[in-house]
């Protein structure tokens, strides 16, 4: 698997965690070896799930406010 932040190379990893609803503790994931990017099924829903920051339009309305 490839990094979707940096392209490195991917390896599955087990964590670990307080107990949750779910009643787990423990959950495997995906952690980037070059850049610690950790990947999951939680973060992968929650990052379908949100939209980018819209960055240039407020930056475009901010910069007309002050001209």
């Amino acid at each position: 698997m490839e990094c979707p932040r940096c392209n490195g190379v991917m390896v599955k990893d087990a964590f670990a965690d307080i107990q949750d609803d779910t009643g787990a503790r423990e959950f495997f994931g995906w952690r980037c070896i070059l850049c610690g990017e950790i990947l999951d099924p939680v973060i992968s829903v929650n990052r379908q799930s949100h939209h980018e920051p819209m960055l240039g339009r407020s930056r475009k309305k901010f910069a007309t406010q002050l001209g």
